[in-house]
């Protein structure tokens, strides 16, 4: 899987990003984020978290003007998430994706906007997605704000859905439904 525009590719993940991955999940500022300041990454636990069993899902690194930034994952969802969101039709092709931006400097520069449009783009026309799934903390604005430029819309509220730093935090399930 590659996908390129003028300035960002995107690209299934290597041996050789592990050692970015465990920088990224190991800065405080980026796991305030992703996954929590109180679980900080290891290499071991990212070759488990990344590299183990995908269970259909692809995982890449996002590259700025060749420069490794961040991390992008999708995936088809599967049943048991189904359930919890809500969704009862099973034969709707639905994806899940998850992104950060590894490195704090590209924050705020609409890298993130362009990121999801490419992989909302891909997962339509190459996978044939008919919706896409994200469930961003409700106090993660910034993140909020970028997937509505997107076009995606809040479903629903998930009441402690996500283990976030010592405690169930609250999200929202938002979706970009194929037009």
């Amino acid at each position: 899987m590659f996908i390129q525009n003028e300035r960002l590719t995107i690209r299934e993940l290597v041996d050789a990003d592990k050692s970015l991955l465990v920088k990224w999940l190991s800065d405080p500022e980026v796991l305030q984020f992703y996954e929590g300041r109180d679980r900080p990454l290891d290499l071991a636990q990212v070759e488990k978290d990344f590299y183990g069993e995908a269970d259909g899902e692809t995982r890449c690194l996002i590259l700025y003007n060749e420069v490794p930034i961040g991390y992008v994952q999708f995936y088809p969802v599967g049943e048991e998430e189904r359930q919890i969101y809500g969704y009862s039709d099973s034969s709707e092709i639905l994806y899940g994706m998850d992104q950060f931006i590894g490195e704090p400097v590209f924050w705020n520069k609409g890298i993130g906007t362009q990121l999801v449009e490419m992989i909302v783009a891909y997962l339509l026309t190459d996978k044939k997605a008919e919706r896409i799934v994200m469930d961003p903390q409700t106090w993660n604005e910034r993140a909020i704000r970028c997937y509505e430029k997107c076009g995606f819309k809040k479903v629903k509220l998930l009441p402690k859905h996500e283990w976030h730093e010592g405690e169930f935090r609250d999200c929202w399930l938002i979706e970009y439904v194929r037009e």
